[in-house]
């Protein structure tokens, strides 16, 4: 059942208000930046990538209200809501970072980068409603205001308005490159479903889920800026690489951070995937390392679902005594050093740096 017009207007006021906040994370497994990025404060590090691209990414948020544009006021409505809920945009700035740096003069990099935000959005939209949320950002989830059936056919509208702007672009490599990353995001969701609820879960099978539902756009968004400016295979590849590992990297970060951080400053309450029962690297590092009575507290409360109040607060404990948080966040800062290494076949310049310097923020990011 929908919200009342009054109840929906609030949320998108909210939405568009949304502030992030930082907190200290150094006694909670938080990592440092790695030493081949050259960023003071690697938080400072997006905020320097948009301002270099901030021009670019004007004509790609006309591009976003443009495109969401419906004759059926439902779709504009709630599109608007979650596009106006905030987010880093950061997919968007790869392609736009990418293709600057490949000294791409044109414009179809404003679509392309549109498109990556519709994939994104399209997927959050569907998330939310296969984990059954309620927040996000800090703000009521689209499902939770409009209800999910609303949900998924608008993320299904706006995996079409990605599609009609990739096509836009004439280049059938860019519409393999966007098509099969759209394909392996649902597998990557798919296979997610698939673990849920196993702690006993492998490293490398959840490794192979965030490659698929998180790194396949970081680095299709990459890997298009480069394609676009006519660069050669192997810069390609080298942006592909660096997308990938950079995706990987802000994922293991996100586990962290649900278990490490505080709910101002993710925006959403802690421990949001213990409560989802999500199976993510510091639980199956925990659950390894375990003795059997740990691994039965796992297995009740992720396996079975049967979680009581103190529960989260234990989990906490034990991924802490086992060091698990910090561990992921080590992961997390050899994908994001092997990101920044990557761009090494790229000639040294504002944009390079930028994208470099990218890979700090991700590990060193509290939201």
């Amino acid at each position: 059942m929908f919200a009342t017009t009054a109840w929906r207007r609030r949320m998108l006021t909210a939405a568009a208000s949304c502030l992030w906040c930082d907190t200290d994370l150094a006694e909670r497994g938080a990592v440092t930046p790695p030493e081949s990025v050259t960023t003071s404060n690697p938080r400072d590090a997006l905020v320097a990538l948009r301002d270099l691209l901030a021009d670019d990414m004007l004509e790609v948020n006309r591009l976003i209200l443009e495109y969401m544009q419906s004759p059926v006021a439902l779709i504009p409505e709630l599109a608007k809501y979650i596009v106006a809920a905030g987010g880093k945009r950061l997919r968007p700035l790869l392609t736009l970072g990418a293709a600057r740096m490949c000294g791409y003069q044109g414009t179809a990099h404003w679509g392309l980068a549109a498109c990556v935000e519709f994939i994104h959005t399209a997927t959050l939209l569907h998330d939310d409603v296969v984990d059954e949320s309620d927040l996000r950002r800090g703000n009521a989830t689209a499902n939770a205001v409009w209800g999910n059936q609303a949900s998924v056919l608008v993320g299904d509208f706006l995996f079409s308005r990605s599609f009609q702007l990739m096509v836009e672009t004439g280049s059938l490599d860019v519409l393999r490159i966007l098509a099969n990353a759209s394909a392996t995001i649902a597998e990557g969701e798919v296979l997610q479903l698939t673990t849920a609820g196993d702690p006993a879960t492998e490293v490398d099978a959840y490794m192979r889920v965030i490659e698929g539902k998180t790194a396949a756009l970081f680095a299709a968004a990459a890997e298009v800026g480069g394609v676009l400016a006519g660069r050669t295979a192997e810069e390609a590849a080298a942006l592909r690489s660096y997308g990938q590992s950079l995706g990987i990297a802000f994922q293991l970060v996100d586990d962290q951070l649900d278990y490490a951080s505080n709910a101002a400053a993710m925006g959403k309450s802690v421990g949001d995937d213990f409560r989802e029962r999500k199976v993510t690297l510091p639980i199956i590092l925990a659950y390894q390392q375990g003795s059997s009575q740990e691994r039965a507290f796992w297995e009740r409360t992720i396996g079975a679902g049967d979680q009581q109040d103190s529960d989260l607060e234990e989990a906490q404990r034990l991924l802490l005594a086992h060091d698990t948080l910090a561990e992921t966040g080590r992961v997390a800062r050899r994908h994001a050093e092997a990101a920044a290494a990557a761009l090494s076949v790229f000639p040294d310049g504002a944009h390079r740096q930028a994208l470099q310097d990218v890979a700090a923020f991700c590990v060193a990011r509290t939201y």
